[in-house]
C-alpha cells in the first residue's frame, strides 16, 4: 500500500524527459530540476567556449541530472557514478532511450574511488537525510526510495564532507561543484566547502522557495 504512482508506472518525467526507474534509483523530484538550472548556463558557455563540457554526476541514480544536461547541451559529455549497479543499468537504459548514450558513460564507484580525469562540472544530489530521520519520512519515500540514496549519515552531511574533501583533484581550474541540499542545510554545507578551499558562487531556490542548490568554485589564493 502507498506505492507512489510513478513506481507503479515504472517511469517518471524529469525536465521533459521520460526516465525509467528501478528499485535502486531515487525517484527524481521536480525540486532537483533546480540543480539542472543551476548548472545549465555554465555548461552551455563552457561547451561553446571549449568545444565540450565534461560533467561528473555523483550518485546518478536514474541518470536524471546528467541526461537532462546532455539533452540541453549538445556539446556536453557526462559520466554517471553510482555505487549501485542496478541504478547504473537503469541510467544507461534511459540514455539509450533518449538517444544520449554516445555522450554518457557509467562508472560503478563509491564516490570518487574509481573516478579519473578532470571535469568542468561535478554535480551531486547526494543522500542528505540524517539517519535518525529516515523513519519519519513519508511512506512513499521511506518505503520505496532506496535507503542508500537517502542516508546522509548521523547529521545528513557526510556526503558533502566527502565531496568537498575530494572533488578538487577531478575539477578543471575554472570548474564548478554544484550540489543539491536539504532546505535547512545551506549554512552547514557552505561552511564545509569553504573550509575545504571553495567559495560559494551562487545559490538557487526550488519551486517552494527553499534553498535547494549551491554552486561552488575553487577560492582564488
Amino acid at each position: 500500500a502507498g506505492e507512489p504512482v510513478h513506481r507503479i508506472l515504472g517511469f517518471r518525467e524529469f525536465y521533459g524527459l521520460r526516465l525509467w526507474l528501478s528499485p535502486e534509483t531515487l525517484e527524481p523530484r521536480p525540486d532537483t530540476e533546480t540543480l539542472v538550472e543551476a548548472i545549465l548556463p555554465f555548461a552551455k558557455a563552457t561547451a561553446e567556449r571549449q568545444g565540450e563540457c565534461r560533467i561528473l554526476d555523483l550518485g546518478t541514480g536514474s541518470g536524471a541530472i546528467a541526461l537532462a544536461l546532455l539533452s540541453a547541451v549538445p556539446g556536453a559529455v557526462a559520466t554517471g557514478v553510482d555505487i549501485a549497479a542496478g541504478a547504473l543499468a537503469t541510467a544507461m537504459r534511459n540514455a539509450r532511450d533518449l538517444g544520449l548514450a554516445d555522450r554518457f558513460e557509467t562508472l560503478e564507484s563509491n564516490w570518487f574511488a574509481k573516478v579519473s580525469g578532470s571535469y568542468h562540472v561535478i554535480a551531486a544530489n547526494p543522500p542528505y537525510i540524517p539517519r535518525q530521520d529516515i523513519g519519519n519520512l513519508q511512506d512513499e519515500v521511506r518505503g520505496f526510495d532506496p535507503h542508500l540514496a537517502l542516508d546522509g549519515g548521523a547529521d545528513g552531511l557526510d556526503p558533502y564532507r566527502i565531496i568537498a574533501a575530494e572533488a578538487a583533484g577531478f575539477l578543471e581550474t575554472e570548474g564548478l561543484v554544484v550540489v543539491e541540499i536539504g532546505h535547512t542545510q545551506r549554512i552547514e554545507v557552505a561552511d564545509i566547502f569553504t573550509a575545504a578551499g571553495y567559495r560559494l558562487a551562487d545559490k538557487f531556490r526550488d519551486l517552494g522557495g527553499n534553498d535547494r542548490a549551491l554552486v561552488f568554485e575553487r577560492a582564488k589564493p
